[in-house]
């Protein structure tokens, strides 16, 4: 047989559309196409030539870096990345630029750790399986020979690491229930149980506290490790802080003023004792739109606002181990710059000159000076360094993996702007395929963020320069209403009975597409994972005139069917969000708008994809909707994952979706 001379509608004449699966053709000793691995079973996708994969294989190979935490007594990071398997290991580098010697090797990433803060023998980390997220915690012992990794927490629950007390003796370990270990099938209500733990000693962990609900998080220890400082997220607009005693267990309310009144609720986050333990440094939106950096006393609540000259919100509070500043991110219009503050005075301290690109998380040494985080651009997936803040030095600790694509010719996205049905204006960023390379109006891949709380922000494109770069489409990242990065009244812009006013701003980017000369209005596909899985749902059923095709990555299909199904430590919380469906009338909502009961509004073709073991948007939402749009009488593919939850973090399975969307692409998009 001929590669030119195989006939699709030969393969596809007994199942049809909907019901060819390549697990099907896998056994037909075919090996110029791409076969699935033994975890994927996909059905209705077309036969994916090998290459594709070739073309592609460059592009599938980025490896970012991510620092997670500083050696205690000596200069050498720990950090996670890929290097020789298919996930994100534990790594140590010794020395800038050199070796990193891998720790982990597990087939789920590890993506969490922390040194033993006294001498660095050992390792705390977290790790789930097979993306269930149900975290448990290990300690790694380092030494001699292989190192030795012991477990330490309870497999019926999910766990997740806080900080080290300053004796550096105990670590807070918070924990909470599964469904799947319920006698129910689910929990009637949702605790977050607080332990204190000393890795060496397990057995002896002693519990706290239990704390009502799931939302618990942002831990910190007061400067004698007598209290602990912990957020209630009710939701991701409105929180709460409290204390809690060590030595009693008991708790109390700090913020916002428990005496007080507010006419609306307040995000507290990333909470801080100062050096005295008389205060807290923290975020808050309490004086504006931003999460804004103050300071406030714990006897009387006086808050004095640090940052009232930036008008962006500003994430992370690390505090140097001395207590003299502190670094923070700021958020401007999407990308992660560092900026420095006394701690003390409130003061901010010049950043000396760095590399341009997003920042990522900053974590100081012990020495004071020297600050470490990643950093990413259009041109870098993202690499480590580190800044002495006192000499402005810039130290790269990690080198780019070698490649045979220049990324330095990768374009940089740009932002745009367009008016929605209301004239608010909606901001997304646009990169556009080279021009020396294609010419004429391009086709749009519109990819919305999930969350949908998250934000399209400015960085590496990873994959999606494949896309740019061979295939000459343009990508789109709208910021929606409900993105984060804009202020708290546009964060709040698409709850509850304002969902479809989101959908409206993708209705808005359409007629933005069509008065744009070098973007073609016919050739434009929707795609977008988790809640952007919805919203590519959602345009397909209101807008399927104007799309040729849309993707859903672990989208949610029905908010119903999703919040009676999702694990119910997250149940609360989203229901702020998209509304309680035990109210009558939010459920006729939800059924009104739901993508599952407007199928048959759906006339284009329709790729969903699937972790089987995700515990946030579960399988039934992507299988419930196949079934009904399979009645259409469209292209409807399916790709489903065993192995993996809520998306895909095993390379092979990453990389055959990857080449099953670009042949979805090339089959509705580029024609």
């Amino acid at each position: 047989m001929k590669k030119q001379s195989l006939s699709l509608s030969t393969l596809l004449a007994i199942g049809g559309w909907a019901f060819f699966s390549l697990n099907s053709y896998a056994n037909l000793n075919l090996p110029e196409f791409v076969q699935p691995n033994q975890n994927l079973t996909a059905q209705g996708v077309l036969p994916i030539a090998q290459s594709i994969a070739q073309r592609a294989a460059d592009y599938n190979d980025f490896r970012p870096r991510a620092l997670l935490d500083w050696h205690p007594k000596k200069r050498m990071m720990l950090i996670s990345t890929r290097t020789t398997g298919t996930t994100q290991q534990l790594h140590l580098i010794s020395k800038p630029k050199g070796e990193m010697l891998q720790l982990t090797d597990f087939s789920d990433p590890v993506r969490v750790a922390q040194f033993e803060p006294k001498n660095g023998n050992y390792i705390v980390f977290e790790k789930d399986d097979g993306g269930s997220e149900a975290n448990q915690v290990y300690r790694l012992d380092l030494g001699e020979g292989k190192p030795i990794i012991t477990q330490l927490t309870d497999p019926k629950e999910k766990h997740g690491t806080g900080p080290w007390n300053n004796r550096g003796n105990l670590i807070i370990i918070n924990s909470t229930q599964l469904d799947k270990t319920a006698t129910s099938g689910s929990r009637a209500e949702v605790s977050t149980e607080l332990s204190l733990l000393d890795p060496l000693q397990p057995q002896a962990a002693r519990k706290l506290i239990s704390l009502p609900g799931g939302g618990w998080g942002d831990y910190s220890w007061s400067p004698d490790d007598r209290s602990i400082v912990a957020v209630n997220a009710k939701s991701i607009n409105d929180t709460e802080v409290w204390i809690i005693d060590v030595a009693s267990g008991k708790m109390r309310q700090v913020l916002p003023n428990p005496n007080g009144k507010s006419d609306q609720p307040i995000r507290f986050s990333n909470p801080h004792f100062s050096k005295d333990g008389k205060s807290l440094l923290i975020t808050s939106d309490q004086a504006g739109e931003f999460q804004q950096l103050g300071s406030i006393r714990l006897d009387n609540l006086k808050t004095v606002i640090w940052s009232k000259h930036i008008p962006w919100d500003l994430s992370d509070v690390e505090v140097a181990h001395r207590g003299k500043q502190l670094a923070t991110r700021v958020n401007r219009d999407g990308l992660s710059e560092l900026h420095l503050f006394d701690s003390q005075s409130g003061k901010e301290l010049r950043v000396p000159a760095m590399p341009k690109g997003a920042v990522g998380h900053p974590i100081w040494r012990k020495t004071e000076d020297e600050l470490g985080f990643s950093l990413n651009s259009a041109q870098s997936p993202g690499e480590l360094m580190s800044m002495n803040v006192r000499t402005g030095e810039v130290t790269h600790w990690t080198v780019p993996h070698p490649s045979r694509i220049d990324t330095g010719q990768f374009p940089a996205a740009e932002i745009i702007r367009w008016n929605s049905f209301d004239q608010r204006s909606i901001s997304g960023l646009i990169a556009r395929p080279p021009k020396d390379k294609f010419s004429g109006p391009r086709p749009v891949l519109i990819s919305i963020h999930g969350g949908p709380e998250a934000q399209a922000t400015i960085g590496f494109l990873g994959r999606n320069n494949y896309l740019l770069n061979e295939l000459g489409i343009t990508l789109i990242q709208p910021n929606v209403r409900g993105s984060a990065g804009f202020g708290k009244t546009f964060l709040k812009l698409d709850n509850g009975i304002l969902r479809e006013d989101s959908v409206k701003d993708i209705g808005a980017l359409l007629d933005w597409i069509a008065t744009q000369p070098d973007l073609d209005p016919k050739r434009v596909m929707v795609a977008g994972g988790s809640y952007g899985g919805y919203m590519s749902l959602a345009v397909s059923t209101q807008y399927a005139d104007r799309i040729v095709g849309a993707i859903d990555v672990v989208g949610i299909s029905h908010f119903s069917t999703f919040l009676e199904n999702t694990e119910s430590y997250r149940r609360d919380l989203r229901r702020v969000e998209y509304g309680d469906e035990r109210v009558p009338e939010m459920r006729a909502f939800m059924d009104k708008i739901a993508p599952l009961n407007n199928a048959q509004k759906i006339t284009k073709p329709l790729f969903v994809i699937q972790g089987k073991n995700d515990p946030r948007v579960p399988v039934t939402e992507a299988e419930q909707m196949v079934e009904k749009v399979k009645k259409n009488n469209i292209p409807v593919w399916y790709l489903v994952a065993d192995n993996e939850g809520h998306g895909f973090a095993r390379k092979p399975n990453a990389d055959f979706m990857f080449f099953s969307q670009i042949r979805f692409m090339e089959e509705y998009l580029l024609k």
